[in-house]
């Protein structure tokens, strides 16, 4: 190509100061990697055949939004890899993150074959680059790399320069907390720049030039890109690029990319690789081999759940490495989906612990406990330092930790002194759900506050579970009172969450079927199903419903934890409204909606959610059905569930939040069957993708705890009580059942059968979790006696001045 001579670097700032609006990138990720050592504190993230998102010092940090290539050549000749070439990808070895990708170019011009891995001896992520002209020769094009950095969550307030360390030329960029990367070749740049994203970074000036007409010493304070160009001729053999990065000085940055050029890329690979297979050859082996790709999904799933559960922070794994369409979303997504959700780290150590890795499982409790709050619930997402993020209560969340603890006790997991240790973790966390249950302030989908039938099965289990090590550790009566409300509960999911006698019965021929949710009691005690529940994420005019015309597979928890049979006809008929109103029949084969009316998605266009949109399938949810096929015995279709998730996989392997169930969009790379634009991967999914897989080698549910199945389906036990709380008020209580008043403070109960003729004073207990309760010996009132009651307090001697009544029913 014709020689062109760039001008002088300008010490002026670059036009165009801050740049465009900073936005993050695709979160359709083709592989996550991270080296798997303490020493090693960065984790990468490739979509598109380059590298997105890299983390650094945190799994929660991001400090890049992309680093790629563009190739120019003769006549205006301009191509962006991550837009114009088709990539291929696949893991180095057998589940170790190590990628090699090929990126060819669609025009047919030329090919860069990459490997990519992160140094394990230091914060360095590094990539190796060979560059092939397809047609003519290297020497008619020139090759440019391109970073975008984003420090530390942030695209704004970055700053970038082209400066040198020990002699070797390099770029740099620094951002909030102090963060520095540094950018290296391992042959000369020929020409670098600084510039602000939108008018005066390389992008812009290699489009209209072909080569850096415009170079700029640096970019200070802006959404800012740093761009070099390899030396083609001098490089002779692939080169290699490392991206550096320190707290507190570029100088170290630069130190670390330098070290991990000079140790080579056969070295680094050589270690990389030798800790991951010592990892993967811990863990138990169900291996799903394809023997046409030779893609192993099982060891994906494995290496996904290690990449997001960082060494250098035991037990704080993420929810994924990527913020939900990304592409839409700058700083003011500060989160994404690198957070933790309590939630999602109890799915994440059940996957660890079903795959034999019981050291992460360990260490996810232990990180739980160190981040419960004081009154014993945990915060809806956080940081992984324990800081909220956003500051729903999940009662769903609040009982997770408990099952966990429970889960790796009957595992062996826990010694009996370790399992004696979290006893007051649990307790906190049982107090919590005892004293604010059962109804959820956010449903599992962050949505809606009500009685949930997931959120019921996971409270009542917990409690169970937590009353067992109450029993164990000598603590009978509080063991005795989780019990006993866990069967209350348990008595009323059908009152709460079981509708009959609706449209969709009649239209499917079923007595009823499990709801979605049920809002709250109102004020004058009327069912729950009576309401209506706000429907998130949809426009106005189509934001509530009653709560008998939603359906979601959440029901199907009720089986998964054991509080109903797989063939209770309530569960079957719920079965069937489930597939007549969420299922979505895909080239890969069945899946579910979270719910009819869901919003959280793309539009029916394709465009991004932005708060409103339209819920997409979700592959997570076939794994869960599998698991309640398991429980059915019907292994044959939980096999087929199995295949269909893993068909939902990108290129990569990586299991997506969601996948679209439209026609195909091409412009919006959309198409049926396929990932969509929210997270990927989410770690749940390839986490319930391990456990199905250890369940259907056991032949039963990996994850199913034992007690609530034995007390509800094997005792059939029934609570012989009704309670009233004043966040929780009775109305109607069933002929032959005791009336307990539970209060927040120890009182005395006067109260009267017959409209205080006659009277009689009860004093409460003290439950050891912050309630007190009085039982009523009401079991004798006939149908349609009224009890009145009021209060008088111990603390101050004051009544109440209020009465309140319940009617004794029909049972």
């Amino acid at each position: 190509m014709a020689e062109t001579t760039e001008p002088p670097l300008s010490p002026f700032d670059p036009p165009g100061r801050p740049g465009t609006q900073a936005r993050w990138t695709s979160s359709a990720k083709s592989a996550v990697g991270t080296a798997l050592t303490a020493a090693s504190r960065v984790w990468f993230t490739i979509s598109h055949g380059i590298l997105n998102e890299v983390y650094y010092p945190r799994v929660d940090s991001a400090c890049t939004r992309d680093f790629g290539l563009i190739v120019t050549g003769p006549n205006g000749y301009f191509s962006e890899e991550k837009r114009d070439t088709s990539h291929q990808i696949a893991m180095i070895a057998p589940g170790v993150p190590a990628f090699r990708i090929v990126n060819t170019a669609h025009d047919g011009r030329y090919r860069i074959t990459k490997h990519i891995l992160s140094d394990p001896a230091r914060d360095t992520v590094v990539q190796q680059i060979a560059f092939e002209a397809l047609q003519g020769d290297v020497a008619d094009y020139r090759l440019f790399a391109l970073v975008a950095p984003h420090i530390v969550n942030a695209g704004a307030g970055n700053t970038g320069w082209v400066g040198a360390y020990k002699g070797h030329p390099m770029l740099f960029a620094a951002g909030s907390g102090h963060v520095h990367l540094a950018v290296a070749a391992s042959v000369p740049w020929l020409a670098r720049s600084a510039g602000f994203v939108g008018v005066s970074d390389g992008w812009q000036d290699l489009k209209r030039h072909g080569f850096l007409a415009e170079r700029f010493l640096s970019a200070r304070d802006g959404n800012i890109a740093l761009i070099g160009e390899i030396d083609l001729d001098a490089a002779g053999a692939p080169v290699t690029l490392a991206l550096g990065f320190a707290t507190g000085a570029a100088e170290e940055a630069a130190q670390r990319a330098l070290a991990s050029l000079q140790t080579g890329i056969a070295a680094l690979t050589e270690r990389y690789c030798a800790v991951w297979q010592d990892y993967q050859s811990r863990l138990i082996t169900l291996d799903r081999v394809d023997g046409v790709s030779g893609v192993d999904p099982y060891r994906i799933s494995t290496a996904v759940l290690a990449v997001h559960q960082p060494v250098s922070f035991p037990g704080a794994a993420i929810a994924s490495l990527s913020v939900p369409w990304g592409f839409s979303k700058g700083d003011e997504d500060l989160g994404g989906y690198h957070l933790v959700w309590p939630r999602d780290l109890v799915e994440t150590a059940g996957g660890f612990l079903a795959a034999g890795a019981t050291g992460h499982a360990r260490d996810i409790l232990a990180y739980l406990r160190s981040v419960q709050e004081a009154d014993g619930h945990w915060s809806q997402n956080m940081w992984l330092d324990g800081r909220p993020y956003w500051n729903g209560v999940q009662m769903d969340e609040c009982a997770f930790p408990i099952l966990l603890a429970d889960l790796l006790a009957r595992h062996g997991v826990l010694s009996p002194g370790e399992r004696a240790s979290y006893l007051p973790m649990v307790l906190k966390a049982a107090g919590f759900l005892v004293v604010n249950g059962p109804v959820t302030g956010q449903d599992r989908w962050e949505e809606d506050a009500g009685y949930s039938p997931f959120t019921l099965a996971v409270e009542i289990a917990a409690l169970l579970a937590a009353a067992d090590m109450a029993e164990a550790a000598g603590l009978g009566d509080q063991a005795r009172y989780l019990r006993e409300t866990a069967d209350t509960w348990n008595d009323e999911i059908e009152r709460w969450t079981f509708a009959t006698g609706t449209g969709l019965c009649s239209d499917l021929g079923i007595p009823g079927y499990y709801v979605r949710i049920a809002p709250p009691d109102a004020a004058d005690c009327a069912s729950p199903l009576d309401g209506f529940v706000p429907i998130k994420n949809r426009p106005p005019g189509e934001s509530d419903a009653p709560a008998t015309r939603l359906v979601s597979p959440d029901a199907l928890a009720l089986v998964r934890f054991g509080l109903r049979a797989a063939d209770d006809p309530r569960i079957v008929s719920t079965v069937r409204a489930i597939d007549a109103t969420v299922r979505v029949d895909l080239p890969q084969g069945p899946l579910w909606r979270r719910y009819n009316g869901d919003g959280y998605g793309e539009h029916d266009d394709g465009s991004a959610f932005d708060g409103t949109g339209t819920g997409r399938p979700w592959p997570l949810l076939a794994a869960e059905r599998a698991h309640y096929e398991i429980a059915a015995g019907r292994m044959d279709t939980a096999r087929a569930l199995l295949a269909t998730l893993e068909a939902c996989a990108s290129d990569g392997g990586m299991l997506p939040e969601q996948v679209w169930d439209g026609a195909d969009v091409p412009h919006r790379e959309l198409f049926r069957g396929k990932p969509s634009g929210s997270a990927m991967p989410l770690v749940w999914a390839h986490a319930e993708h391990i456990k199905l897989l250890r369940s259907l080698a056991d032949g039963a549910v990996f994850d199913q705890p034992p007690q609530a199945v034995k007390r509800y389906q094997t005792d059939r036990v029934t609570s012989p009580v009704r309670p009233w709380r004043f966040n929780h008020k009775l109305r109607m209580l069933p002929a032959g059942k005791l009336m307990r008043v539970e209060l927040l403070r120890p009182a005395t109960v006067r109260w009267t059968l017959d409209d205080w003729t006659s009277m009689r004073d009860d004093d409460t207990a003290d439950t050891g979790f912050g309630l007190h309760f009085a039982d009523l010996p009401t079991a004798e009132a006939a149908p349609g006696t009224t009890v009145v009651f009021t209060l008088r307090w111990h603390d101050d001697g004051a009544w109440l001045g209020e009465n309140f009544t319940v009617t004794v029913r029909v049972p």
